[in-house]
This record gives structure tokens, sequence and C-alpha cells, in this order.
């Protein structure tokens, strides 16, 4: 038990380390909003019928294509604008 518990406090210091040391928290939250505001653009390209995971290839695959995820944002935003007018 008193293994166990020394290893867990070693993990738990290394991951204090990298979070002081290297902001860590800081960038793992950057990235988290990042694939939020991936993942929304995502499900608003309605032109391509696939799931997420095949949206997300074709944009790896398809520089057109990723080109037009944001576009979709574009679209809606400007459809809700007219909407509230």
């Amino acid at each position: 038990m008193h293994d166990s518990t020394r290893a867990h406090w070693l993990v738990e210091s290394m991951h204090w380390q990298l979070d002081v040391g290297f902001r860590e928290n800081v960038r793992v939250e950057a990235f988290s909003r990042a694939r939020q505001v991936c993942l929304n653009l995502l499900k608003q390209e309605k032109e391509f019928k696939g799931g997420i995971t095949r949206k997300r290839m074709k944009c790896a695959m398809d520089t057109e294509y990723l080109s037009k995820v944001p576009g979709s944002l574009t679209q809606v935003l400007h459809a809700v604008s007219v909407d509230y007018k």
C-alpha cells in the first residue's frame, strides 16, 4: 500500500510541476476551446452528409472542403440575423 501511495504522489508531483513550470493547464484549456469551436463548425456544415469523424477526415484531405467549413457558420449567423430584423 505504501508503494502505491508513494507512486501516486510522484505522479501528482510531476503534474504539478508541469502545471506550474509549463503552464500546462492554460494550454489544455486553450486546446479544449479550439476543439469545441471545431466541433461546432463541423456540426453547422450541412453540405457533406457524414458524421463528425468523416467531416474531420474530409477536412484533412480536401482543402477546398476545409475552406467551406467556417463559411457554413457565416451562413447560419447571417440567416439568424435576417430572422431577427
